[in-house]
């Protein structure tokens, strides 16, 4: 796992150099299908990678993304009624039955499919309309780090293209630079923290909400910590009431248009006496860009921490490293 975190950013530039043609096809699909909104299948950190793609998607663009649940088609047997839309799919290995056929039924209803996969080979890549392979690399630790990463990176290219954004384009570009800076970040006070926590929040909002999610699957697979992620709005709701004297809280905060409100519920979590840490982070040059590399920084530390716990990182107990759901 550290191994493969200190690949990251060499990945995002074989993906995103890699990609170069993939990604102008996805910007002209998107202007001549016109589509009214994304819909994007995926699951685990997968569908972390999807939640991120959202809220570029709708900040950006003004598009609403919508996360298909894929027991919907595989289970339940549902014919959709899809129009007007693209399916996105994010699978590291390309081979999950449940993201497979929901896949097969968006090509059904003749809507256009865009497949993310670090196997090229795989089916979903082969019956995708269109693939942008990941370029990661063999990835061996169960815990997924250089895939998430160049699939958030590769959905931020896909929606600065198909915004036509020049300033998030050339920052996407410069994204590999700030990944190599942030493997550097030092966590000692969340590493500190976490080596004695039994249970944990991890906060963000917006962009940063998706990077919470991945970091609580994370603890919960490597260091086999009880951690859920909140948005930083919903937390003051009933989560808040579990709160007590000395409670750990993760913040990842950013400095996009959400950090007033998200400094307004730290305020409030510190005046409930939780123990509120907000790790640095390296900036990127765009705002909405900086949870990747806060993630980044992460994969580090929970590495780190799982080690001084006594687990093995790159191999958790019960956990598969394809995990074929259907």
């Amino acid at each position: 796992m550290a191994q493969e975190t200190f690949d990251a950013p060499a990945a995002v530039s074989r993906a995103l150099e890699a990609n170069q043609a993939a990604l102008k096809a996805f910007a002209g699909q998107f202007r001549s299908s016109k589509p009214a909104f994304f819909l994007t299948c995926a699951r685990g950190s997968s569908d972390h990678a999807a939640a991120y793609f959202k809220y570029l998607s709708e900040i950006i663009l003004g598009l609403p993304c919508c996360s298909l649940g894929p027991s919907v088609v595989s289970v339940y047997g549902a014919n959709l009624d899809l129009r007007d839309t693209i399916l996105i799919t994010v699978s590291q290995s390309g081979r999950s039955p449940d993201i497979l056929s929901c896949q097969e039924e968006a090509k059904r209803a003749g809507m256009p499919t865009v497949a993310l996969t670090n196997d090229e080979a795989s089916p979903l890549a082969a019956q995708a309309d269109l693939c942008l392979p990941l370029k990661a690399g063999p990835e061996l630790s169960v815990a997924a780090t250089k895939t998430f990463i160049c699939s958030v990176a590769l959905l931020a290219a896909m929606v600065a293209v198909s915004a036509g954004d020049r300033r998030l384009h050339d920052a996407v570009t410069r994204l590999p630079d700030a990944l190599a800076q942030a493997l550097h970040c030092r966590w000692e006070a969340v590493e500190d923290t976490l080596a004695t926590a039994r249970s944990l929040y991890v906060l963000g909002r917006g962009p940063t909400l998706a990077m919470a999610r991945e970091a609580a699957l994370k603890l919960k697979e490597i260091c086999r910590l009880h951690a859920e992620a909140y948005s930083a709005a919903e937390v003051m709701h009933g989560p808040m009431e579990l709160v007590q004297t000395g409670f750990p809280v993760v913040v990842f905060a950013s400095g996009d248009a959400a950090a007033a409100t998200t400094r307004a519920s730290v305020d409030a979590l510190r005046q409930a006496e939780a123990k509120v840490l907000t790790p640095p982070y390296q900036p990127t040059s765009h705002p909405l860009l900086d949870p990747i590399s806060i993630i980044q920084s992460f994969y580090v530390s929970a590495e780190r921490v799982s080690r001084r716990l006594g687990f093995n990182p790159d191999a958790p107990r019960l956990l598969n490293k394809v995990t074929e759901t259907r």
